[in-house]
Parts: C-alpha cells; structure tokens; sequence
C-alpha cells in the first residue's frame, strides 16, 4: 500500500517476506513465541492494535496464538486454498499485511479459535509503555474485573 511505503522500506527480510509476500517464519524461532508479558501487539507496518497478551497462549504450535483480535474492524479474513489446504488467512484491515491464519481448534471456553500469528507481522508493546508510545487507549484490557 503507498500510504505504508516508508514503514514497509523499512522491514527486514523476514518481515518483508511474511507481510507482503504471504510468508511463514519458522516455528519455535521467532521472536514473540515465548512471550508472555503483559501488553498489546501491533501491526508492525500500520502500528495499529490487533492483539492483546490476555487474549495470548501457548498452543503448542511455535507461532505467536491468540482467541481473538482486540477489535474485529482491525483484522480481515480471506479463504486460503495455497498449498492444496483450505485455511483463512488473517491480514491486517489498514496496511493489507498478511499476519498468519485463524483455525477452529482453540481453547472451546474462549470461543474455539486460534489466531496463528507470525511474529514477525508483529510489534509487541509493554503495558509499561503503552501510555508513553500513545497506546493508552487500550489500557483498559488489563484492568481488574
């Protein structure tokens, strides 16, 4: 998208890869696999919001695994029939970043679905410094009920 150029020149080759050119990185060698801190992840060509690390587990599979976006307007899926399988992809609405895949075998008390994410379509930001890089907004997901 030219309303991202300067953000996708600036990608490494993985990022590039996974982001514009449909890619998987490798599983169990990614950067956000074993990360559970508290935060939020963006896009990392938009910087736009798409998952929180409430909504984060381990399932096992080596890629980045959540039961649901932050907000449904952020995300779009599209059937993917690559590779002779049948899958929906997850992009990103703003820049078009292919993110990974969603499937139906998440945890059955959360909704049933596993957001599979590439880390590297993803930025994590720390609750620590969510308010200083203007995420404050969604500060609200990790108050106390």
């Amino acid at each position: 998208m030219k309303k991202f150029k300067d953000q996708i020149s600036k990608l490494n080759p993985i990022q590039f890869k996974v982001t514009q050119e449909k890619g998987t990185e490798p599983a169990f060698n990614n950067k956000y696999n074993e990360e559970f801190r508290e935060g939020i992840y963006v896009d990392i060509v938009s910087k736009k919001p798409l998952f929180s690390s409430k909504d984060k587990y381990d399932a096992g599979c080596g890629w980045p695994s959540f039961t649901k976006p932050i907000d449904l307007k952020e995300v779009e899926e599209k059937k993917d029939f690559s590779y002779g399988m049948n899958r929906t992809e997850v992009k990103s609405k703003s820049a078009d970043s292919h993110l990974g895949h969603v499937f139906n075998d998440g945890p059955i008390e959360k909704g049933g679905l596993r957001y599979c994410i590439n880390s590297a379509a993803l930025e994590f930001i720390p609750k620590a410094k969510m308010q200083e890089l203007g995420y404050e907004d969604y500060l609200y997901l990790f108050e106390e009920k």
